[in-house]
């Protein structure tokens, strides 16, 4: 098994410099034609959902479809699957970022009774307690 990082599931997602996509292609393609798994990080699809938004300008729903699609392709195993698809599922109803949700996500399933923030928008997760600026 082989680790991904974000540069690779980025040029295989945007498809934005050719040379780059088809070294990424070769490679996610090529491991499904090995039958290889290769592992991706929760990191690794926080720091996608950013440069998705952020650099790309993504709409919401389309940086949904592409972490789903990430979560379904058999070749990629993702760390800590089970909180990786629950802060999705978060994501997809809440305003903020996806990586938000896993970090508050993670941190309930680690035993915080909270995860303190100054980010408004989480106010409505039960999960976050937003402190008064």
């Amino acid at each position: 098994m082989r680790g991904l990082d974000t540069n690779l599931l980025v040029r295989y997602v945007v498809q934005d410099d050719l040379r780059q996509a088809a070294i990424a292609e070769r490679e996610i393609d090529g491991a499904a034609d090995r039958g290889e798994t290769m592992l991706i990080q929760p990191v690794v699809l926080c720091e996608l959902e950013w440069v998705l938004d952020a650099s790309y300008k993504y709409e919401r729903s389309d940086i949904v479809t592409a972490l789903e699609r990430i979560l379904q392709t058999a070749q990629f195993e993702i760390a800590d699957n089970d909180t990786v698809r629950q802060a999705l599922d978060d994501y997809r109803r809440g305003p903020g970022d996806f990586s938000d949700y896993y970090l508050g996500r993670s941190n309930a399933a680690a035993g915080t009774e909270t995860t303190l923030t100054l980010d408004t928008g989480l106010r409505n997760d039960p999960r976050f307690t937003v402190l008064r600026t």
